[in-house]
């Protein structure tokens, strides 16, 4: 057993270092994001340091991959992400985001059913909605809005608001909700230095 967790261990270094080259990131930009120093993480990528949740936390975190990757976890068997629906408000709202902390991801469904007398709440936080199928309207503050399939909207949470559908048909909207009031970033042009094409 001490030889296979051995074995276990001393593939991770391989591991972080192949995982680190892929995604074209310095020692030193790994350092300044995840607190780790640059020696310390040459050491682990060469096997010289043994890893501990400590350290790999942190990366996982900063490589934006679950543990279980870094340490070569086998398989479960069973690829399917199974999402547990929760009901809320008349909708159904199913979590799309496995991990905690940071943008959290949600689908909406909002059944068919009588139009609803709009209740606005506030929260702290920021959020993004992209509208699937049905109409849905909104109400944020003064403004009293319908958005169709493939209209999205941003909005601080602060703001008095409420969502639900628009008329009376079922509708089907995602949502990126920030509690700390992350912003969604939308690249509007290529990073410097890359062709475009044109």
């Amino acid at each position: 057993m001490e030889e296979n967790l051995d074995d276990v261990l001393a593939a991770v270094g391989p591991r972080l270092k192949a995982l680190r080259l892929r995604r074209d990131v310095t020692l030193t930009a790994l350092a300044a994001a995840t607190g780790i120093s640059v020696s310390t993480l040459s050491r682990l990528e060469s096997g010289q340091r043994r890893p501990n949740l400590e350290l790999l936390l942190p990366l996982a975190q900063a490589h934006q991959v679950p543990l279980d990757e870094l340490v070569g976890a086998p398989a479960t068997g069973d690829p399917r992400v199974h999402l547990r629906p929760m009901t809320a408000h008349g909708m159904t709202i199913i979590p799309l985001t496995r991990k905690p902390g940071g943008v959290q991801a949600y689908k909406h469904i909002v059944p068919a059913g009588p139009v609803e007398e709009p209740n606005p709440q506030v929260h702290e936080g920021y959020e993004w909605l992209y509208v699937l199928n049905g109409k849905l309207r909104m109400v944020l503050g003064a403004r009293d809005l319908v958005l169709g399939a493939g209209e999205a909207v941003e909005f601080d949470t602060r703001v008095p608001h409420w969502f639900g559908r628009a008329d009376g048909q079922a509708v089907e909207f995602l949502s990126l909700f920030g509690s700390q009031g992350e912003r969604m970033h939308i690249r509007a042009r290529p990073a410097a230095g890359k062709s475009t094409g044109m």
